[in-house]
């Protein structure tokens, strides 16, 4: 490929990166386009940068190619000077929620170094090791097979006792996905610092229909509570985080405890979390909010392959598998993240859910809403998904030690 049509190739990814391409057919590819386009245009703008001085030294040059790879270098470049406004963004709407004193609540406040870009971690973004954490893996939590397993991941420096407990669903639409491939840089973040985090394979469709996917993941928090104090956590207090599908799990299952229609074989176990970080979380399953987007992934993908019913046939079945239809005044603590260029969860799906449990809800709500991001935003290591991994960390830690002055002894 020559060099203007490498130019060219980039140009479109950054164009659709920067503005996404609208509608339901071609979400999916604006989407995958999109999302690696954003999270890795540092890597990107090296390699135009790269392309573009070898080129410029040859003695025949493109002039239209040249003027190509400057208009991408300028789209990267803002892409990721939007990304590293995340930091900002993301305290921002933390302060809103908890107010400036949040901070003290924090072991420590952090340091501008805590607060910068982790480099040196971003050369090989898919290489998510690390020497401060072990995983015990493959660990039964029900009796379905390899869907039913899970991997536990602790501190390597000193074994941990009494420590807040995490739970990562991932997401995959109902359909795909597994526990080692989604929430890694969070959970190694939060495991180096002491926390236990558990990450759980649960039921897909279309060969388990809703609600064997939730069903799991109660399942998976009653697991906790009986064994994690065996790895050194507090089975009284359990965090739940996911994306995608893993974010509608997040929040249904948080406001769903102790359900008994979803607690078969285990009616009596406690399945409450103490509060819930869903990421681009699927939150209307019913369309009840209207939303176009909402009611076609209602019909056209939800009914056939998760559902296995119509909205028409079984309207009460999708409503009870919406959390916007959930919530209630004892719903636990929520901090929601979305991206504005999210192409397969339209961010109105977040506003609405927000503006919904900050109606009804009692306790706090965070939202965070950030410029620029695509579905999947955390998944690898990145400028946005360090600042939002470390902004978790900040709402984590006031969470649990908020948790912890409250229920100690007078």
């Amino acid at each position: 490929m020559g060099f203007r049509r490498r130019q060219v190739v980039t140009a479109a990814l950054t164009a659709n990166a920067l503005r996404p391409l609208p509608g339901f057919e071609v979400g999916i590819p604006s989407f995958l386009a999109g999302w690696l386009t954003g999270e890795l245009a540092p890597h990107l703008l090296a390699a135009t940068a790269a392309d573009a001085a070898t080129h410029a030294g040859r003695r025949r040059r493109d002039r239209v190619g040249l003027a190509l790879a400057g208009l991408n270098a300028a789209g990267l470049a803002f892409m990721i000077a939007q990304s590293r406004r995340v930091r900002d963004q993301a305290e921002e709407s933390l302060v809103e929620a908890l107010g400036a004193e949040y901070v003290e609540q924090l072991d420590a406040e952090p340091t501008p170094a805590d607060l910068a870009v982790p480099w040196r971690k971003l050369v090989y973004p898919f290489r998510m090791r690390s020497a401060e954490v072990r995983v015990e893996r493959n660990l039964s939590y029900n009796d379905h097979g390899r869907r039913g397993l899970l991997d536990v991941y602790l501190p390597v420096a000193s074994p941990v006792e009494g420590a807040p407990v995490l739970l990562q669903v991932h997401g995959g639409g109902w359909t795909l996905g597994n526990k080692d491939q989604q929430g890694i840089p969070l959970m190694q973040h939060l495991a180096a610092k002491g926390w236990v985090c558990v990450a759980i394979n649960y039921r897909l469709s279309p060969r388990d229909p809703f609600p064997a996917h939730v069903v799991d993941v109660k399942q998976a928090i009653a697991w906790i509570r009986e064994h994690i104090a065996d790895y050194g956590g507090d089975p009284d207090y359990i965090a739940i985080t996911g994306g995608s599908a893993g974010g509608h799990l997040t929040a249904l299952a948080a406001l769903t405890a102790d359900d008994k229609a979803w607690q078969p074989g285990f009616e009596d176990a406690d399945t409450s979390v103490q509060c819930a970080v869903p990421h681009y979380g699927v939150y209307d399953f019913a369309g009840a909010t209207g939303l176009r987007s909402a009611v076609r992934m209602r019909d056209s993908f939800l009914a056939r392959r998760i559902m296995q019913a119509s909205w028409e046939e079984r309207p009460e079945v999708f409503e009870a598998a919406s959390p916007i239809l959930r919530i209630t005044p004892d719903a636990p603590d929520f901090f929601v993240l979305h991206g504005s260029s999210d192409t397969l969860v339209q961010v109105d799906q977040a506003r609405l859910f927000v503006a919904r449990l900050r109606e009804i809800s009692r306790r706090s709500v965070v939202y965070a809403e950030l410029p620029g991001a695509q579905h999947a935003f955390d998944v690898f290591p990145s400028i946005r998904s360090s600042h939002i991994v470390r902004a978790i960390d900040r709402y984590l830690h006031w969470h649990w030690n908020g948790y912890r002055r409250a229920h100690s002894p007078a």
